[in-house]
């Protein structure tokens, strides 16, 4: 029966964390923000917590004294909700590679999972869990039959089961498929990583064989040019010892018209060619 009753509290707990956290994150956001790891209306870490506050307060003589200090409550609170907020935002990042709190940008925080500011608003609220709604829930435990409790937790049970497997399964899933865009993604940058790192080398192949290119042009150029001026050599030459055969020049003109005496030794070369 005390198990039983645990995990009713556990369930009531866990969905009144999950009013709290839905209605803060929604003013918060100025939309509405469905809160919790779960796709039912609980967050398992405000139920969890609090049933461990009420087991401990209420068994151990000097926690449950009426004497013992507030500020006593609000350390053990603090301590507790810090290691709870850790243990849970690590489990989670190894389990499913994801966050669903971030502290990185508050002041005093450790890796982003757990911060002053935010310990110090649990302690004090444990304070008021401690001192007014446990209480009341213990109230409501004197008047309530055991078989209903037993009855509330098989059926609270079965729902948590499925909703903890469809949400497992889905972010296994989930994460599956991010694994899989991951690797994607990595082998696509590979690619072009290695398309880049050859472009150096093939932008020098290109250039080398465009320099190839350009001299066998221009060897090509040079020789029609070549052929071209030898061939309008030979006309002229030809044209020269048309008109002059056998001229000779003037006296005046002797050593000094070399043009013209060149011309003519091409065209004794040329005959005798």
């Amino acid at each position: 029966m005390v198990i039983a009753q645990y995990f009713v509290e556990f369930m009531f707990y866990s969905f009144l964390g999950w009013v709290w956290e839905s209605i803060y994150c929604t003013a918060k956001e100025k939309k509405w923000a469905d809160r919790g790891f779960l796709f039912g209306p609980i967050c398992p870490i405000y139920g969890s917590c609090v049933v461990v506050a009420s087991a401990v307060f209420s068994s151990i003589d000097v926690l449950r004294s009426p004497d013992f200090p507030i500020w006593g409550i609000f350390i053990l609170c603090y301590i507790g909700s810090a290691v709870a907020e850790f243990a849970t935002s690590w489990v989670l990042e190894k389990r499913f590679n994801a966050r669903w709190w971030d502290y990185s940008e508050l002041p005093l925080n450790i890796q982003g999972r757990i911060c002053v500011p935010v310990s110090i608003a649990f302690g004090l609220a444990g304070v008021a869990v401690v001192k007014f709604l446990i209480p009341a829930i213990e109230g409501v435990h004197e008047v309530v039959s055991p078989v209903v409790y037993e009855v509330l937790a098989i059926i609270l049970a079965a729902i948590f089961g499925a909703d903890f497997a469809l949400t497992e399964a889905s972010l296994s899933a989930l994460l599956k498929d991010v694994k899989q865009m991951h690797e994607e993604f990595n082998l696509k940058a590979q690619e072009r990583y290695e398309k880049v790192a050859a472009a150096p080398k093939v932008i020098e192949q290109k250039i080398a064989e465009g320099k190839e290119l350009a001299e066998e042009r221009h060897e090509q150029l040079a020789r029609a040019y070549a052929q071209r001026l030898s061939l309008n050599q030979k006309r002229i030459l030809l044209g020269i010892e048309k008109i002059m055969p056998k001229a000779e020049l003037p006296a005046e003109f002797k050593g000094k018209n070399l043009l013209v005496s060149s011309l003519k030794d091409k065209v004794r070369e040329l005959r005798k060619k």
